[in-house]
């Protein structure tokens, strides 16, 4: 059983570590970003309104938001463990994820903050876009998302390390490389083996 966050900026890696380590301790990954992709896909109303926010590289309103986490933490698959990636992303997010842990009985486990040069991130995210014809990834669009990410998100690390959750990882590199890394400080945290 392993609740772990899954934190750092758009393209540093978090959703192919999160879809291996998911793999690797039998328990969901839980991302915001594609469900709301699969909602837009699917022209849901949700998914009608988060475009427009996506488009733009803003953030999709906190609302909608922790609506479908709290729906999704609260099915059978998520009782003995789950992996967030893509929330909580502001500070009024990790009060309403404290709150549906709460309820729930559980807690966070560990915060995995994958770090990332600015630049490198920018390239990843331009060849991801070339690769799956991806609209949210312009250049522009990605800048717009690091800013967003540095005002919004990176405080939400001081809070984590103010409880002793925070464990920073390397980003860059092979894939398997990383999950080494991350697979590491679980171990070191009695959270997995090394």
């Amino acid at each position: 059983m392993i609740r772990l966050l899954l934190i750092g900026p758009p393209g540093a890696g978090k959703g192919t570590q999160a879809a291996l380590l998911a793999k690797r301790f039998g328990i969901p990954a839980i991302s915001t970003g594609d469900i709301f992709r699969e909602n837009v896909a699917g022209k849901t109303e949700l998914g009608v309104e988060a475009k427009g926010y996506m488009d733009r590289g803003e953030y999709v309103p906190d609302d909608l938001t922790n609506a479908l986490v709290r729906d999704r933490l609260s099915k059978p698959d998520c009782q003995d463990g789950f992996l967030l990636d893509g929330y909580p992303r502001t500070i009024d997010q990790v009060h309403e994820l404290d709150d549906i842990l709460r309820e729930n009985g559980t807690k966070l486990d560990i915060v995995v903050q994958l770090t990332a040069d600015t630049e490198e991130i920018v390239s990843r995210l331009a060849n991801r876009a070339l690769e799956q014809g991806r609209t949210d990834d312009t250049p522009e669009v990605i800048r717009t998302r690091q800013a967003v990410y540095e005002e919004q998100t990176a405080p939400l690390i001081d809070v984590y390390a103010s409880r002793s959750l925070v464990a920073k990882v390397d980003g860059l590199g092979e894939v398997k490389t990383v999950t080494a890394r991350i697979t590491e400080v679980l171990g070191a945290a009695g959270l997995a083996d090394s």
